[in-house]
């Protein structure tokens, strides 16, 4: 019999422990960054399996999870794929992570999300203004290759 899936509190559960150490550029807990993004998938309409891959869409990407822990994971495959095509490779351009984004079903609205709470001005005031130039010109970059205007 197959194993039941991890809970939506179980996926976060394990986000924050996997997460715990971790702060974002402005020092934070990087949790918040993870609870805003899930919580703007819900707010968007999104599907528990979008909301989990919201906890999730780091992950792999900061090393707090393997991806082989990701494959085993009692997790529905949607969720999987999803976490690997928001998953940001080394030396990537991003109209190929992008691209990777689009063809993942579901994939894009946590993008979405997650751009816009990178983008939550209250976020970016704190960072210097070289930082937030060059970050507020990255994200407009990836939410145009995406079709979000």
């Amino acid at each position: 019999m197959p194993m039941p899936y991890l809970t939506l509190s179980e996926v976060e559960a394990i986000a924050r422990e996997a997460h715990a150490a971790q702060t974002d550029k402005a020092d934070r807990p990087y949790t918040e960054h993870l609870a805003a993004v899930a919580e703007g998938v819900r707010a968007r309409g999104g599907s528990d399996a979008q909301i989990a891959a919201g906890w999730l869409h780091d992950s792999v990407e900061d090393d707090a999870l393997s991806r082989e822990w990701l494959e085993a994971a009692a997790l529905p495959q949607s969720v999987k794929d999803m976490v690997l095509a928001l998953t940001k490779r080394k030396g990537e351009d991003l109209e190929d992570y992008t691209r990777r984004i689009l063809a993942a079903p579901g994939a894009r609205l946590v993008k979405e999300a997650d751009l816009a709470h990178n983008a939550d001005p209250a976020r970016l005031a704190v960072l210097d203004e070289a930082t937030r130039t060059r970050l507020t010109a990255k994200y407009g970059k990836v939410r145009g290759l995406l079709g979000l205007s």
